[in-house]
């Protein structure tokens, strides 16, 4: 049980660090009153949840152990969905609500489909 929740720290915290970066980055190199940071990451974490899935029903590499410290651990810490619904009910408030729209549908979409090219590029590998 240790192991566990050392694998999933682990994870979460490198995933927290890259989400923060990413978010950094674009914030401040694509500065824009829709979510792009956290839409982004939202994204990629989906894709990433799709490889590694996929990549576990395919190889014995990626174990219990792995898809704790990258699923639960780093695509945990990296993916947003709490910031996600802070930012759509600040979105709201500041009546951006075409940017609402296209932030909650599109990222539940997209995301969507995101998990699903990331176990189809795994099924072709």
């Amino acid at each position: 049980m240790i192991k566990n929740l050392l694998l999933v720290a682990f994870g979460g915290g490198v995933g927290s660090i890259a989400r923060y970066l990413c978010q950094k980055w674009l914030g401040e190199n694509h500065p824009h009153p829709f979510p792009w940071g956290t839409f982004v990451v939202n994204l990629v974490g989906c894709f990433l949840i799709g490889i590694i899935y996929a990549a576990s029903e395919k190889t014995t590499f990626v174990g219990p152990h792995v898809r704790l410290l990258l699923i639960t651990g780093f695509c945990g810490g990296f993916t947003t969905f709490s910031t996600f619904a802070f930012e759509n009910m600040n979105l709201l408030r500041g009546n951006d609500t075409v940017y609402f729209l296209i932030y909650a549908i599109g990222s539940v979409l997209l995301g969507i489909i995101a998990v699903f090219a990331g176990v189809g590029l795994m099924k072709l590998l």
